[in-house]
Order: structure tokens, then C-alpha cells, then sequence
């Protein structure tokens, strides 16, 4: 069983229950570990969230900062990451990437005089539009991050 890791706006930390067992809608596809997987990402959640009937941001923002991250942080040769959306009871969208670099987990860059060092900027912006964020270690290799929306607003 591995443990999770919750970020809310705050960036408190706390153990999270699992998504729903089974949730009403759910998009899952591999991509390749690149910036053309990571680009495919953001369209085809775009498409996926226009065939669910929901607001396009700030879910495609979140797609793209999280696949820009597994392309480029998490990529191993030769293995893909996972974009997966979920849309579960009562009106939550969970979004995740898996990649194949559990022993890469994401930070935030320490902010010194006001603003955040050259990278961090992404983390900076799914913490600030995801409702929660967090990261799920394993099964080894892997970890997902993942961010949920409250749609219900």
C-alpha cells in the first residue's frame, strides 16, 4: 500500500483517501515521454472534458504543467507516462500523470526574494488552480501526481 501525499492550497500535508472505486466517467491513455506526448496530452483533454460537457480550464492548464513535467522530469528512454481523468461523484475532476520516475518526486523551488527560482513555476501554478494536489509513490518505478477540481462551485 503505498501512502499519499496531499497538497491543498495551504501546501499542508495530510493522507488522503483513494479516488472513488468507480467513477462515472474515466479517460486513460499512454503517451510518449516527449514534448509532443506531453503536447498530445493537453488536446486530447481538451477533447475529453468538451465530450463530458466541462469547463475546459483550468483543467487544460493542469494537463499541460503536469505532462510538461513527465516529459521532461520524469522521462525514461524507452517507457511513456499516463495521463488519466477521472470524473467522480459529486462533481470532482481528478486529473493524474503517472511517469517512470518514482525516485524524481516533484518540489516546489524555494522561493528567494519574492520569487521562485528559474523552474517551480508549474508546481506554483497547479497548487494555486487545483483545489488539491498531491503525489501517489509506486508501484515502483513510478509515482502519479495528481490534482482534483471542485466543479460544484
Amino acid at each position: 500500500m503505498s501512502d499519499q501525499i496531499t497538497r491543498t492550497g495551504s501546501s499542508d500535508t495530510a493522507l488522503s483517501a483513494p479516488a472513488a472505486a468507480d467513477p462515472p466517467h474515466r479517460f486513460s491513455v499512454p503517451l510518449s515521454a516527449t514534448r509532443r506526448g506531453a503536447r498530445l496530452a493537453r488536446l486530447l483533454a481538451t477533447e475529453q472534458l468538451r465530450s463530458w460537457a466541462l469547463p475546459l480550464d483550468p483543467a487544460r492548464l493542469i494537463v499541460a504543467e503536469l505532462a510538461s513535467n513527465a516529459a521532461s522530469h520524469g522521462r525514461v528512454l524507452g517507457r511513456s507516462f499516463r495521463l488519466a481523468l477521472e470524473l467522480t461523484l459529486p462533481g470532482t475532476l481528478r486529473i493524474e500523470v503517472t511517469d517512470m520516475r518514482g525516485d524524481r518526486l516533484p518540489v516546489r523551488a524555494p522561493v528567494a526574494g519574492g520569487a521562485p527560482a528559474q523552474g517551480g513555476y508549474g508546481l506554483l501554478l497547479v497548487e494555486e488552480l487545483a483545489d488539491r494536489w498531491g503525489v501517489v509513490a509506486g508501484p515502483v518505478p513510478s509515482k502519479t501526481v495528481w490534482a482534483e477540481l471542485d466543479l460544484r462551485r
